[in-house]
């Protein structure tokens, strides 16, 4: 496989997306392809693509509209969190919420949500069944952050569920759809499945880490949001611990927690500031990275269950990119 295919493929899904939120509205045109033109991973219709390839497909164009639909749902779901979230910034420019404000922003992400529907028409059933799932799973994820955040209630247990609907879901959807579209038999497709349901779930504790030790010029965004909603890894919840990770680190956690409450306790302009200088020093961030890198060792081990190929290899070569990012 040359993997120019993978990079052409990218390419015609920002143009699919271009031509598909093409409106007579003008201003869902502007607001639309502000976000859409702010640049992104797309992490999620690599992951499509590289599955239908190593699954066995060959023509990479009938797979493209599907990854496409992918990073519209994607898209579509950053522009409503930065209304949930009162965020002024997104990828390095101001917020669709910011630039047209929250009215606009909502309709914009709902228009985008619906052009999901045009671009996953040419495929059947199961496809969109699966896409529907994720996206009710996107959803349910959300919701039940927010909820947990406001009463304080966030666990572990809870963390776990909550990545596992609002991140993890949609990666796996995009791999286990383009799987099936290339082809593969049901072995490929489950293991394929699980390498992305890994990759999404250590995306998002790389995420959560970086909300505390990013840089927030290449992140695009400023960090210390989600510590400030009490939300993410690092959430302290009503019973006094911390969120490292999905599982382990009590000793490091009770470290954390008393950061948190030391940082919640002084009186300073920006106690987030302070709390995030306490979590930098407590040993938190490294047994958050631990756990990550558990997640994407799984990831990894799943793909020993994928036929060789090139793709595959640019497959693992994906995990490496999503533990190391900073941004």
């Amino acid at each position: 496989m040359d993997l120019t295919l993978t990079r052409d493929g990218l390419q015609a899904i920002d143009a699919l997306l271009i031509a598909t939120i093409d409106s007579e509205v003008e201003l869902l045109n502007e607001a639309s392809r502000h976000i859409i033109s702010g640049g992104g991973k797309h992490l999620r219709p690599h992951v499509a693509l590289l599955s239908y390839l190593a699954a066995g497909g060959e023509d990479l164009s009938e797979a493209v509209s599907m990854a496409a639909a992918i990073e519209m749902v994607h898209t579509a779901t950053l522009v409503h969190d930065d209304i949930n979230d009162h965020a002024l910034l997104r990828r390095g420019r101001p917020s669709v919420h910011a630039r047209w404000g929250r009215t606009f922003a909502l309709l914009t992400g709902d228009y985008m949500f619906a052009k999901v529907y045009e671009l996953m028409a040419p495929y059947g059933s199961e496809y969109n069944i699966i896409m529907a799932r994720a996206c009710s799973e996107l959803v349910e994820g959300e919701t039940l952050q927010a909820v947990a955040a406001k009463a304080g209630t966030i666990d572990r247990e809870t963390y776990k569920r909550i990545v596992a609907l609002k991140t993890a879901s949609l990666f796996e959807g995009a791999a286990r759809m383009g799987a099936l579209l290339g082809g593969g038999d049901e072995r490929t497709v489950e293991a394929l499945a699980e390498y992305a349901y890994n990759l999404g779930i250590a995306f998002q504790m790389v995420d959560d880490i970086l909300d505390v030790v990013g840089d927030p010029t290449a992140l695009g965004k400023p960090v210390g949001a989600d510590l400030a909603q009490g939300r993410g890894a690092f959430a302290p919840p009503s019973n006094g611990t911390t969120i490292l990770s999905l599982q382990g680190g009590d000793d490091v956690g009770a470290t954390a927690a008393a950061a948190v409450a030391v940082a919640e306790a002084t009186d300073e302009a920006d106690p987030i500031a302070r709390m995030m200088a306490k979590l930098r020093t407590s040993g938190a961030i490294e047994a958050a990275r631990l756990q990550a890198l558990e997640m994407i060792d799984r990831a990894r081990a799943a793909l020993d269950d994928v036929p060789p190929s090139a793709a595959r290899d640019e497959l693992l070569s994906l995990t490496d990119d999503v533990l190391d990012r900073d941004h």
